[in-house]
């Protein structure tokens, strides 16, 4: 099976995460989310969401004469692909050199730092394990 691709728009991003806050919902619902962040009226939205179905990014219920709009994919798969999208483009997909000028172009808190550092040890110890 192969993996589906999930790139989306800036417009996309924006109607999938009010889905994500209110799904199910209709049209009207995530037209009136974003209204003060965009200025779209309710055709746009709806014609947005009706080419995020056809892409495969959101589902439908119809409930007489009430469409109702769900995420088809989880925030996480969205991320994924965004994050590996970023790292082709602009990194030829190498993570270090990625992860590297995040590093130096963020000030990042002691804190912050430890966190990480404890994700990369984590992660090192489950790789290990899996040999």
């Amino acid at each position: 099976m192969t993996k589906k691709k999930h790139d989306l728009t800036e417009g996309e991003w924006a109607i999938i995460q009010a889905v994500w806050s209110n799904q199910p919902c209709a049209a009207p619902t995530v037209q009136e989310v974003l209204q003060s962040e965009r200025a779209w009226t309710y055709s746009t939205v709806k014609t947005m969401m009706d080419r995020m179905v056809a892409k495969g990014l959101l589902k439908t219920e119809r409930i007489r004469n009430l469409i109702l709009y769900s995420a088809a994919v989880t925030r996480r798969e969205a991320q994924h692909c965004e994050i590996m999208r970023a790292a082709k483009r602009a990194f030829d997909g190498a993570f270090t050199p990625m992860m590297q000028f995040l590093l130096d172009s963020n000030k990042l808190s002691k804190e912050q730092l430890t966190e990480l550092e404890t994700i990369i040890k984590t992660k090192k110890v489950e790789a290990k394990s899996k040999r």
